[in-house]
């Protein structure tokens, strides 16, 4: 099966295929399913932007597309950046949103605070799947770590006394929230595809 991945972003198409690839699934860039899609992100929940783009790059394509939509929740912040993760500070890069952050949590107490991810997939039949993950952690004083992306450098996770930039791919699939989204969304997925094809011999009306 192929789903399409309603981002640009060639590593978190990475994150995806290296867990939904268990299940024979494979996912594909918009570029490979022959689709350009930009989507206004106008939702205020995770939820709703990650079916924002689901929905739009799925009727783009033709094709199931599977959106993530992630952000970091800060406490001291009122939970933001949240949402507007990717929009934090304007134009800012990666490590610019990094350090807006770290100027923005100045004497701020305290440096509790989490990654969160949601996963929906929209298939052409009108049929939604979808999944939440969450990983506590703290805000880190200064940016470590050389690996990951978008707010890894800052995001410290105190059982490993490491930010996420400083785990290896295998490490932070275990215990990210992308991780532990994907692995709720695999399961709801894998049997999702076991009630849509019927055993062999076995057409659907007959169930």
């Amino acid at each position: 099966m192929k789903l399409v991945l309603a981002s640009k972003n060639q590593k978190k198409l990475r994150e995806l295929n290296e867990i939904l690839s268990q299940l024979g699934v494979e996912v594909c860039s918009e570029a490979d399913a022959g689709v350009d899609v930009e989507v206004e992100e106008t939702g205020t929940t995770f939820e709703e932007n990650s079916l924002l783009k689901a929905r739009a790059v799925m009727e783009a394509s033709g094709l199931p597309a599977v959106a993530d939509d992630s952000g970091l929740c800060v406490d001291a912040l009122n939970g933001a950046p949240g949402v507007y993760s990717a929009r934090y500070g304007g134009g800012l890069d990666d490590p610019g949103r990094c350090r807006l952050l770290l100027e923005n949590m100045r004497g701020q107490s305290p440096r509790t605070c989490r990654f969160v991810s949601v996963i929906t997939c929209c298939f052409p039949n009108g049929d939604v799947l979808s999944a939440r993950g969450e990983c506590e952690g703290t805000v880190a004083y200064a940016p470590m770590g050389a690996g990951g992306f978008g707010y890894d450098p800052v995001f410290f996770v105190p059982g490993l006394k490491k930010t996420f930039a400083q785990l290896s791919p295998e490490e932070k699939n275990a215990i990210s929230h992308r991780g532990r989204a994907l692995r709720a969304f695999a399961k709801e997925l894998e049997a999702y595809l076991k009630k849509s094809i019927p055993p062999r011999g076995q057409s659907p009306a007959a169930e």
